[in-house]
């Protein structure tokens, strides 16, 4: 069994989620990462394999195969049951933290709630009109 504890880093969070769909080596790692973060977690390649030997360690994956591609040993990571569940439930966590303020507009801010009849004017295309509240 893992022993690892939540909440994990934000770097190790996208790295297990980027395994979610398959086995993929480092450089196909990165890529998924940077994608599904919208460019904002970027991976040195140290980092990455550090954070790999460490997972694969803590028993979160584990290498799937290996292989030599024009001449370098590739080797392909996969998420171990334990690694799904830590995942998911960091997932969930993060899922029910962010609830707290999603579930409610901010005074003075341009957030808009998506349980909101103003966010079905923003599925709509139309922008907010903000009015001081009432008491």
């Amino acid at each position: 069994m893992a022993k690892k504890s939540l909440p994990v880093s934000e770097s190790t969070y996208f790295i297990l989620a980027a395994l979610l769909d398959g086995p993929l080596h480092g450089h196909g790692i990165i890529k998924h990462v940077l994608g599904m973060s919208e460019g904002r977690v970027k991976l040195p390649v140290g980092t990455l394999y550090g954070a790999l030997d460490r997972l694969a360690g803590g028993g979160l994956i584990a290498v799937e195969r290996e292989e030599v591609v024009d001449g370098r040993p590739r080797r392909y990571f996969r998420l171990t049951d334990d690694g799904t569940r830590l995942v998911l439930t960091e997932a969930e966590r993060m899922r029910q933290a962010a609830s707290v303020v999603t579930g409610r507009a901010l005074p003075g801010s341009a957030f808009v709630p998506l349980t909101s009849p103003a966010a079905a004017g923003l599925a709509l295309g139309r922008r907010p009109v903000w009015r001081p509240a009432l008491t």
